[in-house]
């Protein structure tokens, strides 16, 4: 298979897991959070320019709708305003559904929407600490570190004992031992993180082994 459309069926399986996100989103509900689990959101940073967005593309479905006579055309132009809408709010959606957790045993799971999803075991978490950075951009990688921003900025830094392996959005592999990225809580997330590295730490009585 080439590169292309690997990269083309991934980048399917990401649409599909957005749009997929929409229900769960209308009803309150988020994914891969269990009990006793933390949840770190962090699509707030974000929210107000997708919503924007959207909010743009029903405008122009009115507007359209208002200025088009041509019954064929218009019904044409519904389902790709339409499809236009779901493709920015899935996006959003997919985010809120999908927040950072940090696991009681201290394992965290980084997530970006339905793009990136890396889980990291408590064993390789060395630190963590509330880092308030502005890195731009999309999720990146670079000498070993994992930047994931939202709205532009990153409120977590966590250090690595040891490399992390991960599939990047569109499916190459890569690797970090610095991880940087946005929660709207980042002292809950501290917090969370350094308990799990110190219950991973504590010797173990004898009498528990």
């Amino acid at each position: 298979m080439s590169r292309a459309l690997r990269a083309a069926r991934r980048l399917a399986a990401h649409e599909a897991r957005s749009l997929s996100s929409i229900p769960l989103w209308l009803a309150r509900r988020r994914a891969g959070v269990g009990p006793g689990d933390l949840a770190a959101p962090y699509s707030a940073a974000q929210a107000a320019t997708l919503l924007g967005l959207g909010f743009v593309c029903v405008v122009e479905t009115v507007v359209l709708a208002l200025l088009v006579t041509s019954p064929p055309v218009h019904a044409v132009l519904l389902v790709v305003d339409g499809y236009g809408l779901l493709t920015v709010t899935g996006p959003h959606a997919a985010c809120v559904v999908r927040p950072h957790v940090v696991h009681p045993d201290g394992s965290l799971r980084l997530r970006y929407g339905a793009l990136l999803d890396v889980a990291i075991p408590a064993g390789l978490i060395a630190s963590a600490c509330v880092d308030r950075r502005f890195d731009g951009g999309q999720p990146a990688v670079s000498e070993e570190t994992l930047t994931v921003p939202v709205g532009g900025q990153t409120s977590v830094t966590v250090q690595l004992t040891g490399p992390v392996t991960f599939r990047r959005p569109l499916g190459a592999v890569g690797t970090a031992r610095t991880l940087r990225l946005h929660t709207e809580e980042p002292d809950a997330m501290v917090r969370a993180l350094l308990r799990g590295r110190a219950r991973e730490s504590r010797p173990v009585p004898p009498g528990e082994r």
